[in-house]
Order: C-alpha cells, then sequence, then structure tokens
C-alpha cells in the first residue's frame, strides 16, 4: 500500500480547475459526515460525481433510518467541522486485490473495483481511514480545499446504481460548494432564479407537455398548446430550410437491423439503441439517427456532380435508449424529432457547404434573440486518434476533416474551444453550446464532416470528365430536437414566448354578458385573421379573467366594455403592463400580423 503524492500525481493527469478540486473535497466530506452522523452500519457507500452544478453521494442506507432535507443543517454541520479541522482526503494506490480485500465490506467499492483490468493500480481515498471512494487514477488534491469552502447541501432523492433502472435504487445527496460565502451566495440567487425558469414546472404550469409513467418514462405528451408551439417550429424551420435549398424528404421510423450494421452505427450505439424487433424473421429496430435511411434515398439513382450539393433534409422521430437517472424532462428523453439533414457535396464543397450550416444556424438563434458568447458557444470537437475502439481509424481524413472544420470557425472570426473525445466515429464536428440561466452546457445544434460514410455505402456522383468519384457528407442539426429546444426556448423566456411562437396570442374579456355578443363578432374576425385567440365570455370577475391571462402569460388581454361596442373599438393590454390602451381592431390584426412574419422578439 503506497501513500500517494496527490500534487505530484495530479501533474502528470488532466485536471479540473480549482471550483472541481472544491466540490471533490466537500463531496467526499459529506460521505464522512454522512458516517459520522448516522453510523457505519446505517449507511453503505455507493458512488461519488462531480457536475457544473455541484457534487453528488449516492449511498444505501438501512431501511430504518429516513432522510429529508431537514437533516440537512447537522450533516453540513458535520461537513463544517471537517473543514475547519482541515481534515483532508488520503489518497492511497493499491493493486486491485489488496483493493478488494479493503472494501469487501463494501458492496458498491467492490462492484466499481471489480471492473477495473487486474494490472490496473487502484486509487483509495480515504478520510480519516473511513474509504469513501475509488478510482483508476488521482484527481483530488485536498490542499486545493484549505481556502475554507462555503458549502450548502440541496436536495435529497432517489438514484439508481450506475443510472439504470434494473439495480437498485440509492439515496442521492446533492449539493454544491465554491470558494467563498460570496460566490455561494450568488450561486443560490441564480438558483432561485432558475427554479422559476425550470421548463418542467413551466411548461406544467403553463400547459404545454405531460410525462405518463403508463406512457413510459422519458416519453413525453404534447397538449394542444404545446403541439402548437412545436408546430410553429417545425413549420419555421422548414420554411426556412426549403428558402435555403434543402430537399426535404420522409423516412420510415423503422429499419431492418442490417442497415445500422451497413452503416456502422450499430457496434458503437448498441447500448443507446432499443432492442431489435423481429418481424417475419427478420431484426428490425427503432431508428435513432436518419442518415443511413436518407444514404439509400440518393442511392436510389446515379447523381451527377452538378446536382451537387444536394441537402437532403426531413424533420425525424427518433428513438434511442437513456438511462431512467440520465432523463431530465424536454432535455433528456427516449424519442424526439430532429430537424436533420445530410449534405452530399464535393470535397472543395466542403467548407461552403459548412459555412453556410453555421449562416443558418446563427439566423435561427439570432431569431430567437440569443447572443453568442453569452447564451451559446462554438466547440470543436475532435477525434482520439488512439481510442480505434471509438473512432475510425483513419489519420489522413481526420486530419483534414478538423483543418476544414477549424479553418471554418477562424474565417468566422468566432470565438471557439477544441474538445478532444467529443467527435462522433465518423469524423470530428461543431458543437453549439447552449447555456441554462446556471451557465450549465447542452449540445444544441450540430456540424459534422463524415469521411466514413461515403465508404460504407459507397455514395458516388459523375464528375465532368464522367467519372465516379466518391463525395464527402455534411451532417447537419438546424435547429436541433424540437424537445431540447422547446425546454431552452421555455426557460430563456422564463415561459413568456415572443407573440409569433405564443400558444394563445390574446385572449378576450369582456366586462359583462352585455359584451358578448360583440366579444363573438371580434373572435370570429381574429380567428380568420389566423390569430390564437381564446374567448373567455363565461361569467366571473374581469380582474380574476386577468390574472389568469398574466399567469399564462398570454400577450396581450382584449378588454371589452360598453365603450368599446359603442366606438367599435378594443381596448388592449399588454402581457405585464398595468396599463390599456383604445384601438381599432384592424390596427391590432395589422400589428400582430407583421410580428408573426417578422418573428418579432
Amino acid at each position: 500500500m503506497t501513500k500517494v503524492d496527490v500534487k505530484k500525481a495530479l501533474s502528470s493527469v488532466s485536471v479540473d480547475n480549482i471550483q472541481n478540486q472544491i466540490k471533490a473535497y466537500t463531496g467526499y466530506l459529506l460521505a464522512y459526515s454522512l458516517e459520522k452522523v448516522y453510523g457505519l452500519n446505517k449507511i453503505t457507500v455507493g458512488s461519488y460525481s462531480v457536475s457544473n452544478d455541484g457534487f453528488a453521494y449516492d449511498f444505501e442506507k438501512s431501511e430504518d433510518l429516513s432522510i429529508t432535507s431537514s437533516e440537512f443543517k447537522k450533516i453540513e454541520k458535520e461537513i463544517k467541522k471537517a473543514i475547519g479541522g482541515n481534515v483532508k482526503i488520503d489518497v492511497e494506490k493499491v493493486s486491485k486485490t489488496d483493493a478488494l480485500e479493503i472494501c469487501k465490506d463494501s458492496k458498491y467499492l467492490s462492484i466499481k473495483i471489480s471492473e477495473y483490468n487486474d494490472s490496473k493500480e487502484i486509487y483509495l481515498y480515504k478520510v480519516r481511514n473511513f474509504v469513501c471512494d475509488v478510482s483508476s487514477e488521482p484527481f483530488v488534491d485536498s490542499d486545493a480545499a484549505l481556502n475554507k469552502p462555503a458549502i450548502k447541501l440541496l436536495a435529497v432523492s432517489g438514484a439508481y446504481w450506475q443510472g439504470s433502472e434494473k439495480n437498485t435504487m440509492l439515496t442521492r445527496i446533492t449539493g454544491v460548494a465554491f470558494p467563498t460565502d460570496e460566490k455561494l451566495s450568488q450561486y443560490l440567487s441564480l438558483l432561485e432564479e432558475s427554479k422559476k425558469r425550470d421548463h418542467r414546472k413551466l411548461g406544467q404550469d403553463l400547459g404545454l407537455f405531460v410525462f405518463s409513467e403508463t406512457v413510459g418514462k422519458g416519453l413525453p405528451l404534447w397538449t394542444p398548446k404545446g403541439a402548437t408551439v412545436r408546430r410553429i417550429l417545425e413549420r419555421f424551420i422548414v420554411d426556412e430550410e426549403i428558402k435555403r435549398g434543402y430537399l426535404h424528404v420522409y423516412t420510415p421510423d423503422i429499419a431492418n437491423l442490417n442497415l445500422y450494421k451497413k452503416s456502422g452505427h450499430y457496434p458503437y450505439y448498441k447500448d443507446t439503441m432499443y432492442a431489435p424487433i423481429v418481424i417475419d424473421d427478420e431484426e428490425y429496430m427503432l431508428r435513432p439517427m436518419t442518415c443511413p435511411h436518407h444514404f439509400e434515398l440518393y442511392l436510389s439513382s446515379k447523381h451527377s456532380y452538378k446536382e451537387l450539393p444536394m441537402r437532403i433534409a426531413e424533420l425525424a422521430q427518433l428513438y434511442r435508449y437513456e438511462k431512467s437517472g440520465e432523463l431530465a424532462g424536454l432535455l433528456r428523453v427516449r424519442t424526439f424529432c430532429l430537424a436533420d439533414a445530410h449534405i452530399i457535396a464535393r470535397k472543395d464543397q466542403a467548407e461552403s457547404e459548412i459555412s453556410g450550416v453555421l449562416d443558418l444556424i446563427e439566423y435561427i438563434t439570432e431569431t430567437f434573440g440569443l447572443k453568442p458568447g453569452l447564451d451559446y458557444s462554438y466547440r470543436l470537437s475532435l477525434g482520439n486518434r488512439n481510442d480505434t475502439k471509438k473512432y475510425y481509424k483513419d489519420d489522413t481524413s481526420w486530419d483534414y476533416a478538423e483543418n476544414v472544420l477549424r479553418k471554418v470557425l477562424n474565417s468566422r472570426n468566432v470565438p471557439y474551444r477544441e474538445a478532444e473525445d467529443e467527435a462522433a466515429f465518423y469524423g470530428p464536428k461543431i458543437d453549439i453550446q447552449m447555456k441554462n440561466v446556471l451557465g450549465k452546457e447542452d449540445t444544441a445544434f450540430t456540424v459534422q464532416y463524415d469521411f466514413v460514410m461515403p465508404k460504407r455505402f459507397d455514395l458516388k456522383y459523375i464528375n465532368e470528365n464522367n467519372e465516379e468519384v466518391e463525395p464527402i457528407v455534411v451532417h447537419r442539426s438546424s435547429i436541433g430536437a424540437i424537445e431540447r429546444v422547446m425546454a431552452f426556448l421555455i426557460e430563456h423566456f422564463a415561459g413568456a414566448f415572443p407573440l409569433w411562437l405564443a400558444p394563445v396570442q390574446a385572449v378576450l374579456i369582456p366586462i359583462s354578458q352585455d359584451q358578448a355578443e360583440y366579444a363573438n363578432h371580434i373572435y370570429s374576425k381574429m380567428k380568420l385573421s389566423d390569430v390564437r385567440v381564446e374567448n373567455w365570455n363565461e361569467s366571473g370577475s374581469m380582474q380574476n379573467k386577468i390574472r389568469l391571462a398574466e399567469k399564462q402569460k398570454i400577450p396581450y388581454m382584449i378588454i371589452l366594455g360598453k365603450t368599446e361596442v359603442e366606438n367599435n373599438t378594443i381596448s388592449l393590454r399588454s402581457r405585464g403592463s398595468q396599463q390599456s390602451v383604445v384601438v381599432k381592431l384592424e390596427d391590432f390584426l395589422k400589428t400582430i400580423k407583421d410580428k408573426n412574419s417578422n418573428h418579432s422578439i
């Protein structure tokens, strides 16, 4: 057993910033403190993880032990006591055999250890001889925590071991840690704001979508209002893509398993695909991607160089298995609609086509009022040449493709960062990373250079010399997955969609039943003008209706009283305003038409 000089060991591995060091330190102190507060016989160590938001510790507790958020103060007190006493994390390097012996009474640590190679040395993480974690490399230097970090436990919940519902349900406590009280306070303020914007809560409050355990986890059901917003987004992107030369198609949601074996997706992604369905002694699969379908469409006839680039696009319903522990509202689901396309082009067209895709994506983000650097950023996702199991082996093609993407980004003069080991197996990509209110990133849009599929599918075009030539393929998602972009937009606008996206654009509120007939007249004219309007002409308090309209974040309230009837006008009140203005209906309808057509924010 060897005591490790962590500072020296860390110098040879990739280490996250000081913030992640602090999160790792406090996460281990959480495990130690749980044992101190409740006793070793009540707590079985599970696993520890660090995220953008903070840290989490999963553990098994005895059946007679109940832990709720009301217990956090005494757990935090124990953690702070350890921090105040400069309690450190001891890291010891042992053989796999010794690690299994030391952790034999800790079943989850034993499982983790058993998954490492026999020749691999194991690092044990101890707090005063209490083993709270194991790993295959050192990654926490407890000296980083001598800043006396500020900590806060946030939630207790259930979490399946290793994220699979097939495994035991453990207890998870999540928390955050920062170098100073001020930074913790700033984060907690942002957290409160993010709760107000959480698309899962707003989606339910505004009646946009629901989930049903009976239907299945990760399978959203869209209400009429949610379906309206989704339909607007779908029409918007299809119309825009057709303007830009895309050829929209339809392909089946299911295909023969051999299609995905041919493309190479099956061996790489079979763990995230649904199990094959046997039909007439053949195996079929719900499709996890559309590229093989589009390549088969291309192969249905011969193509001249004059036809290229050919931009084949589809709003495609896809199906991917996500572990239940990783499902997150609309951000991570098991079925989603992707605005997908595959551009088959000559090699010399690659730069202009990729740049054209970024033009489209930037038009979309600008339309939504999103700003580069603030709401989203660019990431050049590279392969790992040493990992031939994960990535197609062709160094020359990887070099060329990565340089093309890098050149495009440099020519656009946009800031970006490079990330190794984030590429697709068939080539590098540009990812547009969207940020939420807490700064957490998710990939929203993608542009990928593919030099593998043309070989697998034997794609060809006839050049000017009547010779068959292999094209390149650019995979891209313009608006991304409709579900994920809906989540982004709900949170970005805090549910108060701009007029052109709002499921209900205006609501009619007659002051009394005397104006009901006039309200019906206005309602008919607005419907004929394609305004999404509701007529609240049932009995009830006008003020209650106004409050309900505000709660539902409807852009316009139209108040109709005796004066409006007599003058053939409407009294218009905008969302968030306390004042009303009297206007002619025709003028208001023109305003709505202009804002709809201009996609006004």
